[in-house]
């Protein structure tokens, strides 16, 4: 019986232009599988399109490819194939979701437990520790030579999306694929650096202040911290600069699940979650319209606060710690 995977690398062996895009406000995971599989594909010959509906996060520019992002639909829409990376719902490809999905065919890739079904050819695995490792493996079936450029991209995409291999998503694959990707000649030392170590001073103070607000509800089970725009403004950061603040609380050794509350420009409350062990956050994310996975979900609400969110998730939430 022919697998998902089968048939994608099929189509892609018959497909010259091709486009690659990934869910609006692009994570390690997403911006690293669209860049990777596009180094792949331009190793191929293939002439590769990356539509992205906004510019990668500064955090994320020194991922090889990133200058190539567009996001606007070229001319020319004659395209052999499109492919959704780490995209779980339709509605998260963004303001061109409708007519990106018109392309024809329409191939998705994830690996978001709760995935909304969308396209024409769906290779969908939520055991996967991150579509980069998927990515990875697509690569090996085309039988194609891994760049050093396309292992970067992967490497970040699996790091970033496993909390640098702690989470329960990480398997002995996992682990292999990252292995191999060193083997491409990547730096692992810059790559981290990149990730971990590239706080401004205005990032930090941003980061003082949030974990001020730390909150501790059901035992110390839930800890719950939030941003307002005040805080943005007075630091001088944005959205961007709250990339891994939710580790923090997540590290302390009694929390279960932590609640980021994120005040956005547009007037709306962005919500990220983490979860350890059975706790499911992306159920709770889908029933607030958002998803994601058993451990790590989001979503985004308009006309509501800080505090009436809060209240509204620790009603949802309380039962499952």
């Amino acid at each position: 019986m022919t697998s998902p995977a089968d048939e994608i690398v099929e189509l892609l062996k018959r497909s010259q232009k091709i486009l690659l895009c990934a869910h609006i406000f692009p994570d390690g995971d997403a911006l690293g599988s669209q860049l990777g599989l596009a180094h792949a594909l331009e190793a191929m010959g293939k002439e590769v399109y990356l539509y992205c509906e906004e510019p990668a996060s500064y955090l994320l520019e020194f991922l090889p490819g990133c200058d190539k992002l567009r996001p606007f639909f070229p001319d020319d829409h004659d395209f052999d194939c499109a492919i959704s990376l780490d995209c779980g719902d339709q509605r998260r490809l963004g303001n061109m979701a409708a007519e990106l999905v018109e392309l024809q065919p329409f191939v998705v890739i994830d690996h978001h437990a709760g995935h909304q079904d969308f396209g024409d050819l769906r290779w969908v695995d939520h055991k996967r520790s991150s579509t980069g490792e998927m990515v990875y493996d697509l690569i090996r079936l085309l039988g194609r030579r891994i760049t050093r450029d396309c292992a970067y991209c992967i490497y970040t995409a699996i790091l970033t999306d496993t909390g640098s291999f702690r989470y329960e998503s990480t398997t002995s694959h996992t682990m292999r694929v990252a292995a191999e990707l060193m083997d491409y000649g990547i730096s692992v030392p810059e790559i981290c650096g990149h990730i971990y170590d590239n706080y401004t001073t205005n990032r930090l103070q941003l980061l003082q202040q949030v974990l001020s607000t730390l909150e501790l509800h059901a035992d110390e089970k839930i800890a719950v911290i939030r941003v307002t725009m005040d805080l943005f403004n007075t630091t001088g950061t944005t959205g961007a600069d709250t990339e891994l603040f939710i580790n923090f609380p997540r590290s302390i050794q009694s929390v279960k699940v932590v609640v980021f509350l994120k005040e956005t420009p547009d007037d709306l409350v962005g919500v990220s979650m983490r979860a350890k062990g059975e706790v499911d956050v992306a159920k709770v994310a889908r029933s607030f319209g958002g998803g994601g996975h058993i451990n790590a979900a989001g979503f985004k609400l308009p006309d509501v606060t800080c505090d009436e969110l809060c209240d509204r998730l620790l009603a949802e939430l309380l039962p499952l710690v």
